[in-house]
Parts: C-alpha cells; sequence; structure tokens
C-alpha cells in the first residue's frame, strides 16, 4: 500500500512531535527529566586501599641489628627477630617466646646467655632487678612474673590483655584483670608503668 502524502499542516506536527520527543529523551539522558528538581547524588568514589596497618616494635638484647622495626598486624616475635637479622651469636632464644603474638609498642628482648657459656636463667624465674620500673606495655611475661603478687599466669593475662587492647595507658588499667584488684595495683605502684 502506497504512502500517502502529508499534508503541509501533518508535516510539522510531525516534525514539532519528533522534537519534543528528542527534547525530552535528551534531558532524561541528561539527568533533568521533570521539573522538580532532586538533587543529584554522586556515587561514592572508591577510596584509595588503605596502607596495610603496621605494628611499630622495639626489638634489643642478642640480635643481629636491634632497632624498631614495623611489621604486619598478626606479626609474632619470630617474625620481629627475623627482622632485626636474626638471633645474635649469644643470644639464648630459649628464654624468649618466639611464637607470642606482637602489640604496638612492644620491645622484644632477646637475652643473651650467661658468661661461662651457661645458659640464660630457667624460664619462670624471676629476672634480674632492672634499675626501673617494668613497662606494663612492652614486658615480657617472665619481666612481669618478677613482680610481687604476679605469678606466671596473672602474668600472662597482663600480656594477653595488652594483645587484645593494645598499650596500657595507665597503671589502673589493671584492674581489668581478672586476679589483680587495688589492693595489688597500690601495691605495684612505683614498680610498674604503662
Amino acid at each position: 500500500m502506497p504512502a500517502l502524502p502529508l499534508s503541509r499542516r501533518q508535516a510539522l506536527v510531525a516534525a514539532g512531535a519528533l522534537a519534543l520527543v528528542l527534547v525530552l529523551a535528551g534531558k532524561l539522558l541528561a539527568g533533568g527529566g521533570s521539573t522538580h528538581r532532586t538533587p543529584a547524588f554522586a556515587l561514592p568514589r572508591a577510596a584509595p586501599p588503605a596502607p596495610p596497618s603496621l605494628l611499630v616494635v622495639d626489638i634489643a638484647g642478642a640480635v643481629r641489628r636491634p632497632g624498631l622495626y614495623r611489621l604486619p598486624h598478626g606479626s609474632r616475635v619470630a617474625d620481629a627477630v627475623a627482622s632485626a637479622g636474626g638471633a645474635g651469636p649469644k643470644a639464648a632464644l630459649d628464654g624468649v617466646n618466639l611464637a607470642a603474638p606482637l602489640a604496638d609498642g612492644e620491645q622484644v628482648v632477646v637475652p643473651s646467655r650467661a658468661p661461662g657459656g651457661g645458659a640464660a636463667a630457667p624460664a619462670g624465674s624471676p629476672p634480674a632487678a632492672t634499675s626501673g620500673p617494668v613497662s606494663l606495655s612492652t614486658a615480657t611475661a617472665e619481666q612481669l612474673d618478677g613482680l610481687p603478687g604476679i605469678g606466671p599466669v596473672t602474668a600472662q593475662k597482663i600480656v594477653d590483655y595488652r594483645t587484645q587492647h593494645g598499650a596500657f595507658s595507665s597503671v589502673d588499667e589493671l584492674d581489668a584483670i581478672p586476679g589483680i584488684g587495688p589492693a595489688r595495683i597500690s601495691e605495684l605502684q612505683g614498680l610498674v608503668v604503662p
């Protein structure tokens, strides 16, 4: 069936309708499809990946390169010793729990063997007297065990608390550890620091 010729008026109406459809389609594609303006919401841009969170650990004692090291969260004492170049020739590694998890701000001290080739004091024995108070945030379980009224079980609870909650900000935080109360805290005043 042949197409019927359009009148001039019909052609103008068809062209106007087509122009209106094109304008509306353009507005819809550009995001302005209605007279009621709603605020445009930008999709959040993906944030750049955060740098891996690192622990800062002080490695001291009988290691090849003592100093401050940055290690990934979840690192163990063995990783810290390896970062410091490994144990030195006089290291007494039996005095260190190489499997212990590290906490930010912790100090790992690798003891030396006693003079004359003897081994360091056995684990669980009180450490030698220190020249100052023991840091709750960096002391080993063995160092904490040497404090009055703190045995190996409570010392490990202190280390575990520090691992879960981070460095101590106050000696009074010891109250959160089962087995340590106000009387024990007052006994430790002057002997420990956060």
